[in-house]
């Protein structure tokens, strides 16, 4: 194992960090904010972490997927726990499992939150609360990709480690380029939608953060209410922007190109789009009260619906209030997920799709034993290999779903609650139902609980595979094996 590379890897991502935490030191002295001064002491003590960890120049840049698996789970780690804590030693969130949990959940762009009130927070807090939102919807190491070179094929082991969605492929020859378009194409619309919330005469600051939660499909607010108070406009702005950025960026880099014609004939974003249309009209069948305005209900059935289905996590009303079908919707909405290849969470539209032909084929060979039948998706045969990791994969989450619901289900509460609180960080969606609602929070799980769901934040966030390894004693044998080496 090239332990030496993995230390490497690491030592980039922690200067990474310091150098992304001068933007809430910036803001802290805007707003002059004394506690701004422990970013500067935890971006002190991630430089120089870093720079001890680069010492040790690995002898060879090539590694391979499970070296990028490791060094993904450990970076992710290494950041949540460099990144709470601003948060920890100000006293902003006193319990260090909280502030964990609130910063684990920003940076997988989870969304669900600890916090009672939001508003107490420091501006600087809030900023970076929704500012590891951006940075990990694209994610940090894409953006090491697109300014560290990599030989031997390591880029790509490093962007399947990270990247959402069933298969990883490059839109240009080589992937430090198309890391470059990535983040292009990323902070591109980020402007854009900031600059649709202020010409809504939304307040600068509220603005930022609340881009900052759509680009990264998050959901952290800055406010109690969520984006309840927010006017009709910047509501619809807010549900525009996170249907977006849960399309897969592949389709924009094909607008880009001036082939929008093939980008807007790609299955998985029409089956996409086709979800979304039908969940909600069906939401809003079963919450448009006759005698109201269409207007508001409307609004409101495509902003949850939007909000859910990209993994987003903001709230307008409170759903829990909602009939039975249209939680089930929702719930279903979740399950789903966004696109893979997109910022958004889930299970992936390309899965449900593959899933879906894979069992149309099955039940074809009990009538038609002997027929050849290719399962294709945009004119292409999808492989065994794909079709069998797909597989794989629901059966890892379906375990996955069942061992946290067991622990979870130890603290008492009713069984929607439990459900809703595993598949909400599993899939990073934000809010879940009754005791994790959207007016509700996380504060009050056992500190047990919380660790078995920040596993689920970043285990859904890293496709799964990543944080499995990192738990293999195996690994860890053969990693302290080459370090004595």
């Amino acid at each position: 194992m090239n332990t030496k590379m993995i230390s490497f890897i690491l030592g980039h991502v922690l200067r990474i960090e310091a150098a992304l935490m001068c933007f809430p030191i910036l803001v802290a002295l805007v707003y002059q904010e004394q506690c701004g001064l422990w970013f500067v002491a935890v971006a002190a003590v991630c430089l120089i972490t870093g720079y001890l960890l680069l010492r040790c120049k690995p002898e060879s840049n090539v590694f391979y997927l499970k070296e990028g698996c490791i060094a993904t789970a450990l970076s992710w780690v290494f950041m949540s726990f460099f990144g709470c804590m601003p948060f920890y030693l100000s006293g902003q969130i006193p319990k260090f499992t909280d502030a964990f949990f609130e910063t684990v959940s920003g940076f997988t762009t989870t969304g669900s939150s600890i916090l009672p009130n939001v508003e107490a927070l420091a501006r600087c807090m809030l900023f970076w609360r929704s500012f590891t939102h951006w940075i990990g919807g694209m994610g940090v190491l894409v953006f090491l990709l697109a300014i560290l070179p990599m030989t031997g094929g390591s880029n790509m082991n490093l962007m399947r480690a990270e990247s959402p969605g069933m298969v990883v492929g490059k839109l240009v020859p080589r992937v430090r380029y198309t890391a470059r378009i990535l983040y292009y194409i990323y902070m591109v619309l980020t402007v854009i939608e900031f600059i649709f919330l202020l010409a809504g005469r939304m307040p600068m600051f509220d603005a930022i953060c609340i881009t900052f939660g759509t680009a990264g499909t998050g959901g952290f607010g800055v406010l109690n209410s969520g984006c309840a108070d927010y006017t009709a406009y910047q509501q619809w702005v807010i549900t525009i922007f996170m249907l977006i950025f849960a399309v897969n960026f592949n389709a924009y880099f094909l607008i880009i190109f001036g082939k929008a014609k093939k980008a807007f004939s790609m299955e998985e974003v029409r089956v996409y789009w086709g979800i979304v249309v039908v969940a909600i009209v069906f939401v809003f069948a079963y919450t448009y009260i006759p005698g109201m305005k269409m207007e508001p209900a409307l609004r409101a059935a495509s902003f949850q619906v939007a909000s859910l289905i990209s993994s987003t996590g903001y709230a307008t009303v409170d759903f829990n209030l909602w009939t039975a079908p249209a939680k089930m919707m929702l719930i279903l909405v979740m399950f789903i997920g966004a696109c893979g290849g997109s910022t958004g969470g889930g299970l992936k539209v390309s899965r449900i799709i593959t899933a879906l032909k894979a069992i149309k084929k099955e039940l074809g060979l009990y009538i038609y034993p002997k027929r050849v039948q290719n399962i294709k998706m945009d004119d292409k045969s999808v492989g065994s290999e794909t079709v069998h990791a797909t597989y794989v994969y629901f059966l890892t989450f379906t375990l996955i779903f069942g061992c946290s619901l067991f622990v979870v289900s130890l603290n008492g509460y009713d069984f929607e609650t439990n459900f809703s609180a595993v598949l909400t960080t599993l899939n990073n969606m934000g809010p879940g139902f009754n005791a994790v609602g959207p007016t509700m929070n996380f504060s009050h799980m056992s500190v047990l609980t919380k660790y078995v769901l920040i596993f689920d934040m970043l285990a859904g966030r890293l496709e799964l595979y990543p944080m499995l390894l990192l738990c293999m004693p195996s690994i860890w044998k053969e990693y302290l094996k080459s370090v004595k080496q």
